[in-house]
């Protein structure tokens, strides 16, 4: 259904969103992965996406591409005034940082 949503819609980032968001639920990781990446490809000022895509990479234990992702919602946030969105990214972007120092340690 989503995937078709997709299809239909592909200047609505919402679908794309929603379809990544659903193969985490289902534990589709490598899925949802893909799906985020997409999501940024087609609509890279789509906040949303990079905060929920960080916290999946983490998760998935590849934390270096997790802080990339950050990085990048940051910025997009950040251009885009949005001051929450940037604050969230901002936390998660401090969080990965600490844990791949504690790794390396």
């Amino acid at each position: 259904m989503l995937e078709k949503m997709v299809a239909a819609k592909p200047g609505d980032p919402f679908p794309r969103y929603g379809l990544a968001m659903e193969y985490k639920k289902l534990g589709r990781n490598d899925d949802a992965a893909q799906a985020f990446v997409a999501l940024a490809e087609h609509h890279p000022d789509y906040v949303p996406g990079y905060l929920m895509h960080g916290n999946l990479l983490e998760a998935m234990g590849r934390g270096s591409d997790a802080v990339s992702v950050y990085e990048r919602g940051l910025a997009v946030a950040s251009a885009a005034s949005d001051e929450h969105a940037a604050s969230e990214l901002s936390s998660a972007l401090a969080s990965a940082l600490a844990a791949a120092q504690d790794a390396s340690s």
